[in-house]
């Protein structure tokens, strides 16, 4: 006998009903084992309690905050760059005026932030019809990528007074420049995402008789989403920073405004406050769109990659 029938007869199961209970019992507990075996590798490959804190970034930011405040309220900084608490109020000085003032800044940063939300959808609304126009007829709309382009290297002190003479004082001028300043963003991002597409995506559409606005509700407008969100991202923060130097220049009432009066009054805690409150605002304006972007396009290769 040959060495390959030795190893056949080796695996010929006993007569008997012993012989078959053992061989089903290694049909069923093979395949059953190895998953549970790659199921142990993993959970002991994988970092568990305050290594998984460490991996998702949350400890070690939040250590550098803690350490940089400390380094701070101990005048650190001051001595590095000889400066005096007036010029850098400590984060306890800040802290105590935020509790001061708290119902009047919550107000002021509920007005600014509205400046802002207002602003951004007008500008990123114009900005997307500005890309789809461009898109669908090249040579009459793309022209206007480089006005939307040129718009936005006019800094914002010189539109603040020119936004002031149209709209007066009211809040339509900040929602006019933060419009402004805000629809280049959206129109070369979105631009891009209805340019950028595949081609045997676009033969298909062609071999399936798509015409244009089949073409553009299937696939350009569905591939431009992510570019889309992603200047929403960066219009969220801009956003912020058109509605306060807005307000710095020409306003009654904001967190620009009141930055404004505390500096001129030395009040420089309370100048402060306005800037840790515009920061928050902005970082919390910034995450609502994060977790747009993760609700409506989690079906897009991008967001499942």
């Amino acid at each position: 006998m040959d060495r390959s029938s030795i190893q056949e007869a080796a695996y010929i199961p006993s007569p008997g009903n012993d012989g078959v209970r053992r061989s089903a019992a290694t049909e069923k507990k093979g395949p059953g084992l190895q998953p549970e075996v790659e199921v142990k590798s993993k959970r002991r490959g994988r970092p568990g309690g305050w290594v998984r804190w460490l991996d998702a970034g949350v400890i070690l930011p939040l250590l550098a905050g803690v350490v940089f405040l400390a380094l701070w309220e101990k005048q650190f900084y001051h001595s590095i760059f000889d400066l005096k608490k007036y010029q850098l109020p400590l984060p306890s000085a800040i802290a105590q005026s935020m509790r001061e003032n708290f119902s009047l800044l919550l107000s002021y940063t509920g007005y600014t932030l509205t400046e802002a939300v207002l602003g951004m959808l007008v500008g990123s609304a114009i900005g997307f019809l500005i890309a789809l126009t461009a898109t669908a007829w090249p040579r009459w709309g793309g022209g206007s990528l480089t006005m939307v382009a040129a718009l936005n290297a006019v800094p914002i002190v010189a539109l603040a007074p020119i936004m002031n003479l149209w709209f007066g004082d009211g809040i339509g001028s900040r929602v006019a420049i933060v419009t402004a300043t805000t629809m280049a963003a959206m129109a070369i991002n979105a631009y891009k995402g209805m340019a950028a597409i595949d081609p045997l995506a676009l033969d298909l559409m062609h071999s399936y008789a798509a015409g244009k606005p089949a073409v553009f509700r299937y696939l350009r407008i569905q591939n431009s989403l992510p570019y889309v969100f992603t200047a929403l991202k960066i219009n969220a923060t801009a956003s912020m920073i058109g509605a306060i130097v807005g307000e710095f220049f020409f306003s009654s009432r904001g967190l620009g405004y009141l930055l404004s009066n505390s500096i001129k009054v030395a009040k420089m805690p309370l100048g402060w406050s306005c800037i840790v409150l515009a920061a928050v605002a902005g970082v919390l304006f910034y995450l609502v769109v994060e977790r747009l972007e993760k609700i409506f396009i989690k079906w897009h290769p991008s967001a499942r990659s």
